[in-house]
């Protein structure tokens, strides 16, 4: 994969966007497996949704973002809706599981 550094044309960045993307949708699907996996190991329905886990993970993604020269405040809010989404899938991977 180029490197932004070495884009001379568009064609190269969006190449390089594209590649990027792929490997987010990637890390995304590992992620998601992990929701699963905790949806299995959790007993109670009621431990799916942890609001101070949740706020954790939010400042966690925060910080790096900050640390990363990324946009802190734009990966917060792409974070909430990250673990919004999570928290709804697992809760649907728990019904599953126990149904």
């Amino acid at each position: 994969m180029i490197l932004p550094e070495d884009c001379q044309t568009m064609t190269d960045v969006r190449a390089g966007v594209d590649a990027v993307d792929c490997q987010i949708v990637d890390l995304l699907a590992i992620r998601f497996r992990f929701m699963t996996a905790a949806a299995r190991i959790k007993q109670d329905r009621g431990t799916v949704r942890d609001e101070e886990r949740k706020a954790q993970v939010i400042a966690n993604a925060k910080a790096a973002a900050q640390a990363a020269g990324v946009p802190p405040q734009l990966v917060g809010e792409l974070w909430e809706r990250l673990v919004e989404g999570s928290i709804a899938y697992e809760f649907d991977r728990w019904d599953q599981h126990r149904a």
